[in-house]
């Protein structure tokens, strides 16, 4: 038996889908379980003992390229992400179990992949609904993928995510202050109903609780990075770090606060409490398909507009939301 998962897009989605891959290591201990992944994500499961290869999307190598590679050399072959060019990867292999899965609103990729996919699922996510409804119900994306899995064949459904971080990873980053408020500085804090300002803001009304206040970051707010450390609002700032390091930092804490971005599924791996400030808008769709996963949580959603009074106010809330998480942690 010879399978083969693909996910390229985004590492907190990969995160997610690890549940879905130990099931498929469960479901078929004997088999061989390739994983295709980018070069961006790569690194969520660079140590993942239930896959037996990783291979990376190489620049200039089309999916439907790599998915040829294996063509006749895959008995399953499953597109773990809900995207295009997942289902031209998963297609090209000519796997005689080809399955998928996307939203319900997306036509004309409900069309399409039929075209390259033997079985397609369709989500029940729908973000216009779920603004019009707010008691409809969306399964978190955790669960959406178990459902290929099952679909497959699998009969060892297994929910636990899986983050490896090594004794190397701790030793780098025994530096950074253990037992403190971890804030994932990303780009969704500096607009769209918070500011930079805000942030800094935050960090000083976070430091009230005695604990040390650490932010991580990654290279995608460099500019905001001297604004922080200039404001002394954190007792470290650390970036530039490997995955590993950055989930062993995340581990040592006692509380995580971020914007809705991979490091709300990086928290849960990790199994630390986590608040979530969600986007505003169609944030009852995705503080239900992307909340944290089986861990203590907060899940707050942006203010409709950047006047300080609404500010303020999504600041306390954060506020208030890690004092009540800090009975958890």
């Amino acid at each position: 038996m010879r399978i083969l998962l693909s996910r390229l897009d985004r590492i907190g989605d990969l995160v997610l889908s690890t549940p879905a891959i130990a099931s498929v290591r469960g479901s078929w201990p004997r088999a061989h379980v390739t994983l295709v992944c980018s070069s961006y994500n790569a690194a969520v499961v660079e140590r993942n003992r239930d896959v037996d290869e990783v291979v990376v999307l190489e620049s200039g190598t089309t999916p439907a390229q790599m998915g040829a590679r294996f063509r006749g050399a895959c008995d399953i072959a499953i597109a773990l992400a809900p995207c295009t060019p997942d289902f031209f990867l998963v297609g090209a292999t000519r796997a005689p179990q080809r399955i998928g899965y996307t939203y319900r609103r997306r036509y004309i990729a409900r069309v399409t992949a039929r075209l390259f996919l033997t079985h397609l699922l369709i989500s029940e996510a729908d973000p216009e609904l779920c603004e019009r409804r707010p008691t409809y119900r969306v399964r978190h994306e955790v669960d959406q993928v178990l459902d290929l899995v099952a679909r497959a064949g699998g009969a060892q459904l297994l929910h636990d995510l899986v983050v490896t971080t090594t004794a190397d990873d701790r030793a780098a980053v025994a530096h950074v202050p253990s037992g403190g408020i971890v804030v994932h500085l990303a780009p969704r804090w500096l607009r769209n109903g918070s500011t930079l300002a805000s942030f800094i803001a935050l960090l000083n009304r976070l430091r009230s609780f005695g604990l040390p206040v650490v932010v991580t970051h990654g290279t995608d707010v460099g500019e905001a990075v001297p604004a922080v450390v200039c404001a002394g609002a954190a007792d470290c700032i650390v970036g530039g770090m490997s995955f590993g390091q950055w989930a062993a930092v995340f581990g040592a804490a006692r509380l995580i606060v971020t914007v809705d971005t991979g490091a709300t599924h990086v928290a849960s791996a990790m199994q630390r409490p986590t608040v979530v400030l969600f986007e505003h808008r169609y944030f009852n769709l995705n503080s239900q398909e992307w909340a944290p996963y089986h861990v203590a949580a907060a899940l707050l959603r942006k203010p409709a507009d950047e006047s300080e009074t609404a500010l303020a106010a999504s600041r306390e809330s954060i506020v208030t939301a890690v004092e009540s998480l800090l009975t958890y942690a």
